[in-house]
């Protein structure tokens, strides 16, 4: 299962043969050895000038049974050397096709170039698969893993070599039946394709336990301060049969799916790291995957470019423009004493990294590593040479993550050009040669250590995303007003509140302002420059103008103050980053609700969908509900189907039946944990859309679920009308909804717009709003849109709107007891601290063109389920509260 290729005048190859188990029977077997030795190509009368190949197959004559010989060994006996000029070989195919054997095709490209010594690196790239976890496939069958590495730059398309793959162990629970076929290589891209596994079942996982190290040339046309590598994962299908995998159907023709990262410069100098491959909406998984990049020496000697090639095959025609280029002495070459200076000068940077990144890994989990030799290494340097150990170091890491990051910047290099040619070249071997001996203790380092250094990665990469998706992210902190008026109130009510009305007046108008607010900072992306040290999400990163853009509003729950203290923000100033005060953060709330280790908590999520006719089906939130998951893989979820299709009648009723399926299943998981010990405590969250938010407060203003009101954790609102229409601004869909009014069987319309009864205060979402529903959670988020014209924008804010708060008659005075009885349920009193935030969720237009959907504001409603990337950035921002 292990080929590298490791030498350029030769070839060193490591196989490791899979072995199976199998009943010992006595047989006789023989097997025919034909050993073919190549000594000599002489040209007696080739009509054309040209590159040539030798191709060798052996097989039996049998033409029914065609069985071909398989090559055990390939020997290169020497070098081929002539005195003027070296001849490079390099592997361009290596392909395994038998599960007992390894049949290789190797084809050797030379270049013919003037032999000189140069400075010369290449660029590993690291990555290990650990597990494929089914989160939300649609469809059962097998399933295959390709992945290609190539330089960013599209003109000169240079794929990297997957020079090492190593089977780190076969997993002990492995099913043979679910594994097809072996791993490939592909001769056309130098791609590498899992074996083929079959997915049965929700939530599979399957161990894959493999390492695959590319190798991508650097030459003159890779610029090492702008050049990027791009990271390619595809994932192929193909249906069961009777007989197993469709073999009519190859699996590499085409991709079920892609998901490609981006490695920036900076990263590529050194870059360890974890990397979520999750695919797309329609093929929802998980492939925990590891990235490691570092830059190693090559050898002393001239390559010529590598030209544009569609197959390893392609004629190779050497560069003739090295021939002017390196006519340069070296005495007079300031470009390039550059050029080398800024080489050794990223040769220390990546070492500095590296040395770093194994220390710290080391210590995370508590494996001390010997570095004995590299210190002897380093000792051996030429003593001779005081100035180049000077300019390069003793190998000390730096001091923080940043270390050797900041020397890209080449603003040092002259110190590098200080040093003669021979001393640039003895800081080049010398610092290769300790890059090669640390990067081959990482490897070795991983394989012992992969499940604990995979933890510590993915710890790093959850800590990280707040900052690495920041970009895309606002940040605002408000207090929760103590109670919301209209500004032509009764003049008494004026006295008691002129203060709060005067702090929380509302602007002109509140969705221009949040749109306008989205679009500058938009345009602020427009003008940034992303190159950090981390791997980039091409689904995120690829097209940065295209993300939502999030702002989030962290309301501060603050106890309600006596009239002796008189300043409505003296909180503010003594508030975290995070927009909590300074002794509730989240840490604080988690050792607060945590669990002691030997109890159990059973955690369930319920997810509720909207109206029918916008889509209503039970699987809408399925793309937040594996966000969730991948949170907190341990958490039960119910996908509610008690009213899909029956979303036109009362909301009473629906509540009623969303309340008697949470409550069956609750029972069920709760029978099904108490088999296995105690149950110290139940986290029971919900999460609905538009107006399953409404039927969520229904089913928890029933009586039947009084039990279990003491155990909500979370709520999640996303664009759910809480205010019902009572202010709705949107003409046409107000018009839409008078229609629906006039249809028989509509009740849930009539609710939603007061028109249920003549008496406002006798409605059902006036009553729905005194009731207890909000005040048991401990944390509650609301998502709304300003441009979603479906739901009202203060409706799914919970908050008062400039229609409102210049009515002066008895619809604004209802409408404000209903804002204030809702806001008296989120508002936390003395004993229990609620986090309480709403987020505006702000898509690009430009992904909604102009059609009647986004005319009328349905496109942004039906956004929330069609996109993930809004909810990835909340969730994993504030992963605590989904936990």
């Amino acid at each position: 299962m292990c080929i590298s290729t490791d030498e350029f005048y030769g070839l060193r190859i490591r196989v490791c043969l899979r072995c199976v188990k199998v009943k010992s029977e006595a047989t006789l077997e023989t097997v025919q050895e034909i050993a073919v030795y190549l000594h000599r190509f002489h040209n007696l009368d080739l009509f054309k000038q040209g590159w040539y190949q030798i191709k060798i197959t052996v097989r039996w004559e049998d033409s029914e049974n065609v069985c071909f010989g398989i090559p055990a060994s390939i020997v290169q006996y020497e070098g081929l050397v002539s005195p003027a000029c070296s001849w490079v070989f390099r592997i361009m195919c290596i392909s395994t096709d038998e599960f007992y054997g390894l049949r290789i095709r190797v084809c050797l490209r030379c270049v013919k170039v003037k032999s000189e010594a140069t400075l010369e690196t290449v660029q590993e790239i690291a990555v290990y698969l650990h597990r494929f976890h089914n989160l939300d496939l649609f469809k059962q069958g097998w399933y295959q893993i390709k992945i290609t590495v190539r330089w960013e730059d599209s003109e000169n398309v240079c794929f990297g070599i997957p020079a090492s793959i190593v089977q780190y162990e076969v997993p002990p629970d492995l099913d043979p039946s679910s594994i097809y076929g072996v791993w490939r290589i592909d001769d056309t891209d130098n791609s590498f394709s899992t074996q083929s596994f079959r997915i049965k079942y929700a939530r599979q996982d399957v161990h894959l336990d493999l390492m695959i190290v590319f190798n991508l040339r650097r030459n003159n046309l890779v610029d090492l301060a702008t050049t990027a590598v791009i990271l390619k994962f595809e994932l192929i299908y193909a249906p069961m049969t009777e007989h197993g995998v469709e073999l009519d159907l190859p699996l590499d023709a085409s991709s079920a799916a892609i998901h490609e990262f981006r490695i920036p410069p900076k990263a590529l100098v050194g870059l360890h790291s974890y990397c979520p491959v999750h695919f797309d909406a329609l093929h929802a998984v998980l492939v925990d995957v590891s990235v490691h990049a570092s830059i190693l020496k090559v050898a002393s000697h001239s390559f010529a470019s590598k030209l544009p090639s569609n197959s390893a095959n392609t004629e190779v025609i050497a560069d003739q423009s090295s021939d002017t280029s390196n006519k340069v002495s070296l005495t007079d070459c300031c470009v390039a004493d550059q050029g080398s200076a800024v080489l050794v000068k990223v040769l220390s940077a990546s070492r500095d990294i590296l040395l770093e990144e194994l220390q710290k890994i080391g210590r995370a989990i508590n494996e001390a590593l010997d570095f004995s030799e590299f210190v002897s290494i380093v000792s051996n340097m030429k003593q001779e040479n005081q100035l180049a150990n000077e300019v390069i170091g003793q190998g000390k890491p730096h001091n923080g993550r940043k270390g050797g990051n900041e020397d890209l910047d080449f603003q040092d290099v002259e110190k590098f050009c200080s040093l003669s040619q021979n001393e640039l070249m003895d800081c080049f071997h010398s610092l290769g040669d300790q890059l090669s001996y640390l990067w081959k203790t990482f490897l070795k380092f991983h394989r012992d250590n992969k499940t604990k250094i995979m933890g510590v990665l993915h710890e790093t990469w959850i800590r990280e995303r707040k900052t690495e998706w920041s970009i895309w992210m606002l940040y605002s902190k408000v207090e929760m007003p103590h109670q919301y008026t209209n500004s032509k109130g009764d003049e008494t009510s004026q006295r008691t509140a002129k203060r709060a009305v005067s702090l929380w007046k509302l602007p002109d108008d509140p969705i221009q302002i949040a749109a306008t607010r989205a679009e500058l900072h938009r345009k602020s992306i427009e003008q940034m420059r992303i190159n950090n040290r981390s791997i980039q999400d091409m689904q995120i990163f690829g097209d940065p103008l295209r993300t939502p853009i999030v702002i989030v509003e962290h309301v501060l729950n603050v106890p309600r103050r006596f009239p002796s203290e008189n300043s409505l923000l003296r909180h503010i100033g003594h508030i975290d980053s995070d927009g909590f005060p300074l002794s509730l953060n989240y840490d604080s709330i988690a050792k607060k609700f945590a669990q002691p280790s030997n109890d159990r908590v059973l955690k369930i999520v319920v997810f509720v969908h909207g109206f029918q006719a916008c889509l209503g089906h039970h699987l809408d939130l399925r793309l937040v509900r594996n966000q969730w998951l991948l949170i907190d893989p341990k958490v039960e979820f119910l996908m509610s189907e008690a009213n899909e299709d029956k979303t036109f009648g009362d909301f009473r009723e629906m509540g009623n039946r969303l309340a008697k399926e949470v409550i069956l299943f609750l029972k069920i998981k709760m029978d099904k944990a108490s088999r296995f010990g105690s149950l110290a405590d139940i986290r029971l969250s919900f999460v609905g859309h538009s107006i399953g938010n409404l039927i969520i407060r229904s089913a928890l203003a029933d009586s039947i679920m009084e039990p279990f009101l003491s155990h909500l954790h979370t709520y999640v609102s996303v664009s759910g009308p809480h205010l019902g229409y009572l202010y709705s601004s949107n003409s046409l869909f107000n018009s839409g909804l008078w229609f629906l009014k006039k249809l028989k069987g509509t009740q849930c319309i009539h609710q939603l717009t007061f028109t249920d009864d003549p008496d406002i205060q006798n409605t059902f979402l006036y009553k729905l709003c005194q009731q207890k529903t909000l005040e048991h959670f401990r944390n509650i988020i609301l998502l709304s849109s300003p441009q979603d014209g479906y739901v009202p924008y203060h409706s799914a804010r919970i908050e008062s709107c400039q229609a409102a708060s210049r009515d002066t008659s008895k619809k604004s005075k209802l409408f404000m007891e209903m804002l204030n009885a809702c806001m008296d349920q989120i508002r936390a009193n003395s004993t229990l601290h609620r986090v309480f935030m709403r987020c505006d969720v702000n898509f690009d237009p430009s992904t909604q063109g102009k059609n009647l959907d986004s005319i009328i504001g349905r496109a942004a409603h039906i956004e929330f389920l069609d996109s993930d990337i809004f909810a990835k950035f909340i969730m994993w921002s504030f992963p605590d509260l989904f936990r």
